[in-house]
């Protein structure tokens, strides 16, 4: 189970996306940073404090839960009910730009979720998607705009993000046969 990214890189990563932001947004005055449930919430205040220290601004977050927009809700029937979370957004994204943010991009399909469930919420003038990891094998046309570390797997492997405010450390492994 090899540590691919551990606590020093993934934070240095995390200041590099930031970093990224501010150069490519030229001020945080629209921006408005909202994870997916549940890593995603995490690194998006994370990005959030980091932005506010550079910027010296505030920028407001929030929690977006995606249960009841996945394609795949219907596939199993019979099997548990999901676990609906709250989402939280706190402020209007009418005419903002929204960072979209999760740990691992995948096939696109969360993504793709949380597309539908965001637009529920109002009309952003523009959202953008920033991964923790990219690694690869999408099944739809969903691209992320700021990438924190691009990990070629194969489909039997799965990435792990642990987090320290669920998992209690800051780590991403492969797991699987490659």
């Amino acid at each position: 189970m090899p540590v691919v990214m551990d606590a020093d890189r993934m934070g240095r990563t995390l200041t590099r996306i930031a970093h990224e932001i501010l150069e490519r947004t030229r001020g945080v005055d629209e921006l408005a940073l909202i994870g997916i449930r549940t890593r995603g919430v995490f690194l998006a205040q994370r990005l959030a404090k980091i932005i506010g220290d550079i910027s010296k601004q505030d920028v407001p977050t929030g929690a977006l839960d995606i249960t009841l927009y996945r394609d795949d809700l219907m596939r199993h029937p019979v099997g548990p009910q999901p676990l609906v979370r709250h989402t939280e957004i706190p402020f209007s994204i009418d005419d903002r730009k929204i960072l979209l943010v999760d740990d691992v991009l995948y096939t696109g399909r969360t993504i793709r979720a949380a597309l539908d469930a965001l637009i529920d919420f109002g009309r952003p003038r523009a959202i953008q998607l920033i991964v923790l990891v990219d690694r690869g094998h999408r099944e739809l046309p969903i691209k992320a705009d700021y990438v924190g570390k691009n990990l070629p797997t194969s489909s039997k492997q799965s990435v792990q993000v642990r987090l320290q405010e669920i998992d209690g450390a800051d780590e991403v492994v492969i797991e699987g046969e490659a």
